[in-house]
């Protein structure tokens, strides 16, 4: 079960959250303070919803703290909608803001997305080589044995092709790709990404025009397929 830590002290949506969070089969601990939420905090948490406006300590100096020591993925909610409130809780190292009252199902599809962005994240980590139909990855050295060549390719190509083979068989979004490999203040075209794709056609498949393994599915994303 994946494990959340809850920090708000409005008893009422504790309980509402609580109850909705535990029936997705999530592991709900709650801390009503800040400072209560930087004692309980450690590694075994794989997400933190965090209030802005909480007692002792508040949201914005808990997010500060917790990510100086965790990547961890942090979702604030708070009444203080503004854009300038936004920007700041992102700056301090929030993955998202989500503005009070909000639509329940909007709250989880948003912690879904946080919590398997960062096990996508996880397995790439642990990712140092990988071989498939013959063809070897070393994403260490930034060579590749392909058609019975070895090569180096750019660490962009590397990142993207970890990436894809880290999700094999799931499409990836063109924004999770920009999110993961060219980070948010830069945007690059659809067409990098496509040349990219195909350039691992040329590296890996037998046949280029017709992918077995590095798919583009137009309009969706791209796809490492596997079988």
């Amino acid at each position: 079960m994946k494990k959340i830590l809850l920090v708000e002290d409005e008893e009422s949506l504790i309980n509402v959250l609580t109850l909705n969070l535990e029936m997705e089969n999530y592991l709900v601990e709650v801390a009503q303070d800040g400072a209560k939420a930087l004692e309980i905090f450690n590694d075994s948490f794989d997400l933190v919803i965090l209030d802005v406006m909480i007692p002792k300590i508040n949201g914005f100096d808990v997010c500060k703290e917790i990510r100086a020591q965790s990547g961890v993925p942090i979702l604030f909610t708070s009444a203080k909608g503004t854009s300038t409130d936004r920007i700041n809780g992102l700056k301090l190292g929030a993955d998202d803001y989500l503005v009070k009252p909000f639509n329940l199902e909007e709250l989880l599809l948003r912690i879904g997305i946080l919590i398997n962005r960062n096990n996508g994240t996880q397995q790439q980590d642990e990712l140092e080589t990988f071989e498939f139909n013959g063809n070897e990855i070393n994403f260490k050295t930034y060579e590749i044995v392909a058609k019975g060549d070895t090569m180096t390719i750019s660490k962009r190509e590397m990142e993207l092709l970890k990436l894809l083979i880290a999700k094999k068989n799931e499409v990836v979004s063109r924004d999770e790709i920009l999110d993961e490999i060219w980070g948010k203040d830069n945007f690059p075209t659809s067409r990098t990404i496509d040349n990219y794709i195909l350039n691992f056609r040329k590296y890996f498949e037998e046949d280029p025009r017709n992918p077995l393994y590095f798919k583009n599915l137009r309009g969706v994303g791209y796809k490492f397929e596997l079988k």
